[in-house]
């Protein structure tokens, strides 16, 4: 009698359990040094707070392959990642094995493709580039595959300059101490490596022209002109460069009705956000479907539809 009883209360417990463990979730973001980590921890809070039955964790991850990989197998709700890798899943070419079942809810910020120099180089443009020393990222790096990618659309092959692989710190340092003529940084608007170069160097981001900027964006649809006002750096005149946007991603099948209330409650809260995390000025309702060539989920594209309308 009291093993039934006791597989009873161990059932009933179960019963019980389970859907609370069912409203236990993680969004994917990146290293906690990032942007990523902050940015999905307040996410995370938002929703926890204003959904019912909802409660998310950040994820410390290796950011947007394994995001993209984890939601769409259901190992994490949502992701943050860039636009070029989702747009590789969606489509399933390297470095994924097949197409994922991933979609948009909404786009975040740019990562803006910055070529830098010193304010009185002569380099004044893309094509000024050949047979100068340039920094082009490191290893394996996104800014080298980015710098690389973009520099060849526009017709300037590696073999066409000196190039060196260096990360952020060590392009920086190499510039300011006049050992490059030129060096690559692919990040977030106001990204740490250039704002401090920029309080010690007078710098320029070399500002690529509009028929430059259609080029890339023929060549690779995730991409997008961003002008960039004088400023935004020390002393640093306007600009504008390729960027690749940064976007919240959730598995295709999501139900419409979660995919609407995520997307509603962020953009509801989305000030709290910005006291933080200042690159979130870029995200608005107008920006949501700034990543081409993938269509928002249908409820976030119901929720966009109805405050554009």
């Amino acid at each position: 009698m009291r093993s039934a009883i006791k597989k009873g209360l161990i059932a009933l417990s179960l019963a019980i359990s389970l859907p609370v463990a069912a409203n236990n979730y993680t969004i994917g973001t990146g290293s906690q040094s990032g942007t990523y980590y902050p940015l999905g921890g307040l996410l995370a809070k938002i929703w926890s707070e204003n959904i019912d039955d909802f409660n998310m964790r950040a994820e410390v991850t290796a950011a947007s392959v394994e995001n993209v990989i984890k939601v769409s197998t259901n190992k994490q709700l949502a992701g943050i990642a860039m636009g070029n890798v989702v747009q590789q899943a969606y489509e399933g070419t390297d470095p994924f094995p097949r197409k994922m079942d991933v979609s948009v809810l909404f786009a975040l910020y740019p990562n803006v493709v910055q070529f830098l120099v010193p304010a009185k180089s002569d380099i004044q443009s893309i094509a000024d580039l050949k047979g100068k020393r340039v920094s082009l990222g490191a290893p394996g790096s996104g800014t080298r595959v980015s710098a690389l990618n973009i520099l060849s659309t526009l017709g300037i092959e590696e073999s066409d300059v000196k190039g060196q692989a260096l990360n952020y710190t060590a392009t920086t340092e190499a510039l300011a101490n006049g050992q490059i003529d030129a060096g690559v940084i692919v990040g977030s608007l106001g990204v740490g490596a250039i704002t401090e170069l920029a309080l010690t160097r007078d710098i320029r981001i070399l500002s690529f022209s509009q028929e430059e900027i259609s080029q890339i964006i023929a060549a690779n649809p995730s991409y997008a002109g961003l002008d960039v006002e004088a400023d935004s750096y020390r002393n640093v005149p306007a600009f504008t460069a390729p960027a690749v946007w940064n976007v919240l991603v959730a598995k295709g099948d999501m139900s419409d009705e979660m995919a609407y209330e995520m997307t509603k409650v962020a953009f509801e809260n989305i000030e709290q956000i910005r006291q933080s995390i200042g690159v979130t000025k870029f995200t608005t309702v107008e920006n949501m479907n700034k990543l081409a060539g993938i269509p928002l989920h249908p409820g976030s594209q119901r929720y966009m539809d109805e405050k554009l309308k």
